[in-house]
């Protein structure tokens, strides 16, 4: 280990990970880029960033009086950005060098934030096999939790999440189909906000699903969480679903500094609180603090239609197959050549051309399925039904008949062993994010404690464009929090610490 990896170690497991409140976002940058030449290219090497600018810390000082005040984010590497080629973990986008930022980056730039470098992912947004291991891209490797380095990022924003937890950015841009903000979010001990789907624009993104995908903020507390959000969201002619984000669009990080629980509402989603006992303990103890803050606790015992989940799975492998085509179809043709894929066809091919990078570990079912999912009938019928179970039937029908402004539950449960040869080890007992995710309504998740060291979080879960309520309840808990939160030890997890 190096002397500066030691410092850096040092100063990131025995200090909060907020930069000083006197320094200036341009020394904040260089404090990125430092910790992520020494942690994650070095170090315990979490592999969460897979190229990162050095010179960033100077075009953050020449921001300074903008909104962002030249902030550093980072941006996973599904969504475009102009300076780097934007590959989804695969090497068959390796030379996707589009040139182009996405409406949400250009947004991002114009309210004064800096691009610091794109993040890993689990390849294709984890939608490429069913025994995949999240975190893993042929790209960037294996992200690493922060927390225990052995055990999984989640999601297929875990590059986005780990980075955040880790101290190598001010916030990171995730996106979501079901749960790849939010499971990173919470396993990884930060805030993650997958919005309404439609506040941000997904042009120029690489698609699963234009019913279910967003891209979202993942950041430290819920306030930076919202200024980021207030910077992406907004409507582009380019993405239809995108037609009422000005409409919609306010101040996010407004009112979240005196945002109360006092009077609010909130549905408590019992039958999603899972199995586990020590989980349970810390999201009671999440109960009692919002109950002291004066939030009303309603119990809801509630067992979901699960014709959703098969419905909105039948939606996910139709549209992947023509999303992922129109996607590919549009990209710029590098060097004069046409040497990129242009059909999810394509992609398949690939994969099969380069099984030992691409499929050392797990294959690619669900891309093959998608490929045969062609039945337009069956697409539409089972749209149609997954949005209205998801969103009028159940969402809104229990916010309306509990008289209730949220609906609260654990996130997730501790993460898990990173397993490359068997894949994820996910505990499907609890949480509450699939309805949020089918609906398109918008689902925060905030650190409520640790099970083991390992961190926990707790979703606010609200009506559709009701994301600025959901963001200042959300500022409310933190506030009234009490559970100590773990700190990133950058080594794996052991039973003796």
């Amino acid at each position: 280990m190096t002397r500066t990896t030691a410092l850096l170690l040092a100063l990131v497991t025995t200090s909060s990970l907020a930069a000083p409140a006197s320094a200036q976002p341009h020394q904040d940058t260089q404090t990125y880029v430092d910790r992520i030449e020494a942690l994650d290219d070095a170090g315990p090497m979490i592999g969460a960033v897979i190229v990162h600018d050095s010179d960033a810390a100077a075009k953050s000082q020449a921001l300074l009086g903008t909104p962002l005040q030249g902030r550093a984010v980072l941006v996973k590497d599904n969504i475009e950005t102009r300076e780097w080629p934007t590959t989804a973990g695969s090497l068959a986008l390796k030379d996707n060098m589009t040139g182009r930022d996405a409406p949400l980056i250009t947004r991002l730039r114009a309210a004064g934030g800096v691009v610091l470098g794109k993040t890993n992912l689990s390849e294709w947004a984890n939608i490429r096999d069913n025994d995949s291991s999240s975190g893993w891209s042929a790209v960037g490797g294996l992200t690493r939790n922060p927390h225990a380095t052995d055990r999984n990022a989640c999601g297929s924003s875990s590059g986005s999440g780990a980075a955040v937890a880790a101290g190598f950015a001010w916030a990171a841009i995730g996106t979501e189909t079901n749960g790849s903000i939010t499971c990173p979010a919470s396993v990884n001990g930060i805030v993650g906000f997958k919005p309404t789907v439609g506040l941000v624009s997904r042009t120029h993104v690489v698609p699963i699903s234009s019913t279910q995908d967003t891209a979202g903020p993942m950041a430290r507390t819920v306030e930076d969480a919202a200024m980021l959000l207030t910077a992406i969201a907004g409507s582009d002619p380019l993405d239809p679903a995108t037609a009422e984000a000005d409409a919609r669009k306010v101040d996010f990080a407004a009112g979240l500094g005196t945002a109360s629980l006092a009077g609010v509402r909130i549905g408590v989603m019992r039958k999603q609180i899972g199995n586990r006992a020590d989980l349970t303990a810390v999201f009671e103890q999440a109960l009692a603090d919002m109950e002291r803050a004066g939030a009303v606790l309603v119990d809801i015992e509630f067992e979901p239609n699960n014709q959703m989940y098969s419905d909105s799975f039948t939606v996910l492998m139709f549209e992947l197959r023509e999303d992922m085509g129109k996607y590919l179809a549009s990209l710029p043709q590098p060097a004069g050549r046409d040497t990129l894929p242009r059909t999810l066809a394509d992609l398949i091919a690939f994969n099969q051309a380069n099984d030992g990078a691409e499929m050392r570990w797990f294959g690619q079912d669900l891309f093959e399925l998608a490929e045969t999912t062609t039945d337009r009938e069956a697409y539409e019928k089972a749209r149609a039904d997954a949005l209205r179970i998801a969103g009028p039937e159940t969402l809104d029908t229990l916010l309306a008949e509990h008289n209730v402004t949220l609906l609260v539950a654990p996130t997730r449960g501790p993460t898990w062993t990173t397993d490359l040869v068997n894949g994820d080890n996910f505990n499907g007992s609890m949480g509450f994010g699939s309805p949020p995710a089918i609906a398109g309504y918008p689902h925060l998740t905030v650190p409520m404690g640790a099970v083991e060291r390992l961190p926990v979080g707790i979703s606010f879960i609200g009506a559709k464009w009701a994301d600025h309520d959901v963001l200042k309840a959300g500022a409310a808990y933190e506030k009234a929090r009490t559970a100590e939160l773990p700190a990133p030890s950058f080594k794996p997890w052991s039973a003796g610490d």
